[in-house]
């Protein structure tokens, strides 16, 4: 059972999200975790000249990035996104935008999904960003799971609808323990609900 994380990063608090939601995933016996990195637009003078974004680009580069086969190919899909004034990145949404073919084609019609972000600041579109990146996943037919409360940690850190921090260049804050304790359950909530998925099926 492979469970695809496909994220986009700046400053690198995606990534650490995506890395906690990877831990929760790789938790659930027989899940399998594929990390992938969307398409980087941004021109490289301009990640050069913020050297915080130069190097988490990095390593966000050493990174596979997603192909069409692998979304179409995965079990369950978690994507994970900067927020960009309450909404995803521009990389993502022309990832969103790619997979026309594929949902033509009903690849993921029925696949387990959810979504992680971070933001700058308290209030700084979190909770749009999640709901920008869950409407086109309805569109394709997917399974939407979230965190709700089924974790203690939700009470303090992450969100209802996905997991959550607070970080970058505004707060300058990395992920907390108990943002990535969410994140954490978010992967092994959807590798178990995938698993349920695929016993269904079989």
């Amino acid at each position: 059972m492979k469970v695809l994380i496909v994220f986009d990063t700046r400053y690198g608090n995606v990534h650490k999200l995506a890395e906690a939601v990877a831990v929760g995933i790789r938790g659930v016996e027989g899940a399998e975790v594929l990390l992938r990195r969307v398409e980087i637009t941004e021109p490289e003078a301009v990640i050069q000249q913020n050297e915080r974004w130069r190097e988490a680009n990095e390593k966000f580069k050493a990174i596979p990035q997603v192909t069409l086969e692998e979304m179409g190919g995965a079990d369950a899909i978690i994507f994970g996104s900067p927020t960009r004034f309450g909404n995803m990145t521009a990389p993502m949404k022309k990832l969103f935008d790619s997979l026309g073919g594929l949902w033509m084609e009903g690849k993921f019609y029925g696949k387990a999904g959810a979504v992680f972000t971070s933001t700058g600041t308290p209030h700084g579109g979190n909770e749009m960003t999640l709901i920008t990146m869950i409407i086109p996943m309805y569109h394709l037919g997917m399974i939407v799971v979230t965190p709700g409360y089924g974790d203690p940690a939700i009470r303090e850190a992450g969100s209802p609808y996905g997991a959550t921090s607070v970080s970058g260049p505004m707060s300058d804050i990395p992920p907390t323990e108990k943002d990535l304790t969410v994140a954490r359950f978010l992967g092994s909530r959807v590798a178990q609900v995938a698993k349920a998925l695929a016993s269904s099926k079989a």
